[in-house]
């Protein structure tokens, strides 16, 4: 059997940040963990919102845990689908600070590293996957450039340049606001809505069968 078939899962989310007492990535995430069935193993854990934090309780996790899926949700105010991302950049331009109060403007997330990697997640697999479900689902080319972006580029990163985890998968989600969060009229999608799309990711993504994407950085930082 293949490592996707038998290893652990890591399924992340993000505390709250600017002010809230939510974070949609969270509540999904936990709804996730409640109604997961397994095989494999599923662990979630919460990561700061953090540039430097993230990247931190991140690798940590990955280090225990050896897991052989990694995926990252996060919150996406505005939108109104759950959204596969499919590049990470190498760019942090912050639009509010993090919960540590950093703002950092037009830097990398890894000096030196690659412009970019790509998830490699088997996007098209998913996306049928959570689309069964008649849950609003979409293929994303930005995951912004705040710490959403920053956590990705920085798990691709390590799966790339871990030799140990060739056969790792690994991708970022991003789902809407909940309805509380929200004002009349603005996007949100309920937590269940969201939860099931990541689990039918997830199941997508641990299928062999499925295929992945190719693990490939595009270009490199001066």
């Amino acid at each position: 059997m293949t490592r996707t078939q038998t290893g652990t899962v890591l399924l992340t989310g993000f505390a709250p940040f600017d002010g809230r007492t939510t974070n949609a990535s969270w509540a999904a995430v936990q709804e996730v963990a409640g109604t997961w069935t397994g095989p494999p193993e599923l662990v979630v854990v919460r990561l700061p919102v953090s540039f430097r934090g993230a990247r931190q309780v991140l690798r940590e996790a990955v280090a225990e845990h050896s897991p052989a899926l990694v995926v990252c949700v996060g919150e996406a105010a505005g939108r109104s689908a759950v959204g596969l991302e499919r590049v990470a950049v190498n760019l942090i331009d912050a639009p509010i600070p993090d919960n540590d109060g950093s703002a950092p403007v037009d830097v990398p997330v890894i000096a030196g590293g690659p412009t970019a990697f790509l998830t490699t997640l088997p996007v098209r697999a998913c996306l049928a996957a959570a689309q069964e479900l008649d849950v609003p689902v979409e293929v994303s080319t930005t995951a912004g450039t705040y710490v959403c972006n920053a956590t990705f580029y920085a798990l691709m990163h390590l799966l790339d340049r871990t030799p140990a985890v060739p056969t790792v998968r690994g991708g970022f989600v991003h789902v809407p606001c909940v309805r509380e969060q929200v004002r009349v009229g603005e996007p949100s999608l309920p937590t269940p809505d969201a939860a099931s799309a990541l689990s039918a990711i997830l199941r997508a993504a641990l299928d062999p069968a499925s295929g992945a994407e190719p693990r490939r950085s595009v270009g490199t930082v001066s």
